[in-house]
């Protein structure tokens, strides 16, 4: 069923001093050939991290017409070798639903060129008697929260994972069989002082069947966006826009190639907060590209949610092979409550953002990620078995009595 949004469940805090303005974000399905790639990487991270929590990965994937190519390195205790990491890619094919023609789970070919990681880079990054585990790269991650909507995430990125994800939940469940994996969505939201008020643009591009006509399609789509977005946003008819070109039969690899790890902007805020430049697909939790940003959202949601902030950036820095970050710097853009400085060192005080620390605090070494592969890695719900654990808000009450808010 579509996932309905309630408009009075968020007040968000009008920032007074802002233009009206229009801003858009877009989103893509689990089938785009993007996302395939980064499911698959996903997939075998899990694996890998089934067999040995303790496992180092770095998988990336390539995927065109019936072709997939699955490279990268790893380390793991045990055997893990080249045909079970196809038997994985294949499980994660099928199961977003590709068996057309130019792609398809049992007939395209999957080369696997996956090697051991390097030894430089693991000894920097291993821990040892007298060194804590470093980092396994250097870099810069952001995370990002404001009020916007009950999951603390930008409106508009927010609305267009959700029309995609309802549109997905219809197509598995055969409700929707005139649609394929492909697809994607944008959404246009207008802003009063810093608040949303509507949409003025929707658009939805989803793959189809021959026999569908772009009729037929606009009417499949409409009642998943009216359902998700709030009550009287929905756009004018002439700006509801589904698949512009006329026809979208051609999808998946087959009509593009995809590669993993390069929507970082839809995985993360659509736009509306800075990106340091690194994915997360593929990557194991000792990789602060992934843990750190990870651990940024995690600090960036709960002061929002602790009512210290209309909005919240967070950034870390982080040096190969060195622990403790180089840099913490928190931006509340004008609506905190408090001192950034204090509010920058009652997070650390909170939270260890070492690469150790990390995953200790987020319990990260465990197979939770191919979940994350599609719709985005936050805003989603924290699950029992430690999934989207960076969505927690357990730090809401520590940073209250801190503040005294």
């Amino acid at each position: 069923m579509p996932r309905t949004a309630v408009a009075s469940a968020i007040a968000p805090r009008a920032q007074t001093g802002l233009q009206s303005y229009v801003f858009t974000s877009e989103s893509v399905a689990e089938g785009h050939p993007d996302k395939i790639c980064d499911r698959v990487s996903d997939a075998v991270l899990d694996a890998l991290l089934t067999q040995d929590p303790e496992a180092r990965a770095g998988i990336e994937c390539f995927a065109t017409t019936n072709l997939m190519i699955i490279g990268g390195e790893m380390r793991v205790r045990g055997k893990f070798g080249p045909s079970h990491i196809e038997e994985i890619a294949r499980s994660a094919i099928r199961d977003i639903g590709y068996e057309q023609d130019g792609f398809s789970w049992d007939r395209c070919k999957i080369q696997v060129v996956v090697h051991e990681q390097s030894a430089d880079i693991a000894q920097g990054v291993d821990g040892g008697a007298h060194k804590d585990e470093g980092a396994g790269d250097q870099g810069i991650m952001f995370g990002y929260a404001c009020d916007e909507t009950p999951e603390f995430m930008p409106a508009p990125l927010f609305y267009a994972h959700e029309i995609l994800r309802s549109l997905s939940e219809a197509r598995h469940s055969g409700a929707a069989a005139e649609l394929g994996p492909d697809a994607k969505s944008q959404v246009t939201l207008q802003y009063e002082n810093g608040v949303p008020v509507g949409a003025t643009s929707v658009l939805v591009s989803t793959q189809h069947t021959e026999s569908a006509t772009q009729h037929q399609v606009r009417e499949i789509v409409r009642p998943h966006v009216e359902n998700v977005l709030p009550k009287g946003w929905m756009p004018r008819e002439e700006s509801f826009y589904t698949n512009p070109t006329g026809r979208f039969v051609i999808g998946g690899p087959d009509g593009d190639a995809g590669l993993t790890g390069r929507k970082i902007i839809v995985d993360t805020y659509g736009g509306a907060a800075p990106h340091g430049g690194g994915a997360f697909s593929g990557k194991d939790p000792t990789k602060v590209d992934r843990s750190a940003a990870y651990a940024a959202r995690y600090l960036a949601k709960n002061v929002v949610a602790a009512d210290l902030a209309g909005k919240c950036t967070i950034q870390l820095a982080y040096a190969i092979g060195i622990s403790k970050p180089l840099s913490v710097y928190v931006n509340t853009h004008g609506t905190g409550e408090v001192d950034e400085a204090r509010l920058s060192k009652a997070l650390q005080e909170h939270m260890d953002l070492s690469p150790r620390g990390i995953r200790t605090h987020l319990q990260l070494n465990r197979p939770i990620y191919a979940r994350t592969a599609a719709y985005g890695h936050f805003g989603r719900a924290p699950e029992a078995d430690g999934g989207f654990s960076w969505e927690r808000l357990d730090l809401v009450d520590k940073l209250r009595a801190k503040f005294g808010a």
